[in-house]
């Protein structure tokens, strides 16, 4: 079957080169509506009873996104993929923790009474639900839109979301090797949780992820470390980079979610690591975003250290100076479009660069 993306195979030479420090991705994290006729008379499907409903029951959810990727659009680098998200952290609901609905996201809960113990339930209804939402995706897509790989996450934030980040850092000092006896088996669910999902999502062997709009050849992940904000530059070196090493080893491309001003402390450790492809910079609540002039050196930094960057919600005025300081190579911009005005503007702008 064809792809609604009509430059879909343009996009994919894009992200390949970005993945490789060169040149421009031109995207949008998540979609806009597009303008005119829908790319198939695809019927929207009854509302939601509740948000049970809307975000844990298979097939309706399976027809929302094919209703919804029907209707939106796929200019410039934007990705045709079905946001299949769980929850920002759904591994920790596979070892304990609870998912809770909410109408904006999904929030995760502290297993409660945990007892150090790292055990994926392979029979609970959360690794079924994972299973059977990407396989009702895929089963409607029928080639025409990818299917993502929920955010899983990993290491430290897995951790804290199963008991608290409080005592995950108390145990970080009164436990060291019991941490790292979890964080161990947080990465081998984590790959067996992951490999299983890629054999339902991959289509050729290609595969996307449903966070910050990625693509890649291969496997891809987004991978992070939230709580490094909390610790020292010798704590992320002693309990997060080794299991983060182990992910940029065994995953053919990762780009890393880095969150926060206080996370840039950590930012030598990450380049670091020879197999990570990329670096993604989230200023944090009451900074400026992606596109700010305060951020050009740090990106100048991470391409420096071999990594290509990725710059979120920039603004359509910011793109041009972003790309006249920090150069037109490595750069993976998501830009904040309103319209497909806006994404024609940008195109018009980007290509200038290429």
């Amino acid at each position: 079957m064809t792809s609604w993306k009509l430059n879909f195979e343009e996009t994919k030479k894009h992200y390949t080169d970005w993945w490789n420090n060169k040149g421009i991705v031109l995207s949008m994290w998540e979609h806009l509506r597009k303008e005119g006729a829908p790319y198939a008379p695809v019927a929207k499907p009854a509302p939601h009873k509740d948000m049970e409903q809307f975000w844990f029951d298979p097939e309706w959810r399976a027809d929302y996104l094919h209703y919804t990727m029907s209707v939106n659009s796929y200019k410039a680098d934007i990705l045709p993929v079905a946001n299949t998200q769980l929850g920002p952290g759904s591994l920790a609901s596979l070892l304990g923790a609870e998912l809770e609905g909410r109408e904006d996201t999904i929030w995760i809960r502290d297993q409660e009474g945990f007892d150090g113990s790292i055990v994926f339930d392979e029979n609970s209804r959360w690794w079924k639900l994972h299973k059977d939402l990407l396989r009702a995706c895929v089963k409607r897509s029928q080639g025409h839109y990818l299917v993502g790989c929920p955010d899983l996450v990993e290491g430290l934030d897995v951790l804290a979301s199963l008991k608290g980040p409080d005592n995950v850092m108390m145990d970080m000092i009164l436990d060291p090797d019991g941490t790292h006896e979890q964080l161990r088996k947080v990465n081998e669910t984590y790959f067996k949780v992951f490999d299983e999902l890629y054999d339902i999502i991959q289509v050729e062997g290609e595969m996307a992820f449903c966070y910050f709009s990625l693509w890649a050849p291969g496997k891809v992940s987004k991978l992070q470390t939230d709580l490094s904000i909390m610790i020292s530059e010798d704590d992320f070196r002693n309990f997060s980079i080794p299991y983060l090493k182990e992910q940029t080893e065994k995953i053919d491309y990762t780009l890393y979610h880095l969150d926060g001003v206080d996370a840039i402390r950590h930012l030598d450790a990450l380049l670091e690591l020879k197999e990570l492809n990329a670096i993604q910079w989230t200023p944090g609540y009451g900074q400026p975003q992606g596109g700010d002039p305060r951020w050009y050196e740090l990106y100048k930094r991470i391409l420096a250290g071999g990594k290509s960057v990725m710059a979120n919600w920039v603004t359509l005025d910011e793109l041009e100076p972003l790309l006249d300081n920090v150069g037109n190579q490595g750069l993976h911009i998501n830009v904040d479009f309103k319209n497909e005005a806006d994404i024609d503007k940008a195109v018009s702008i980007i290509d200038r660069y290429r």
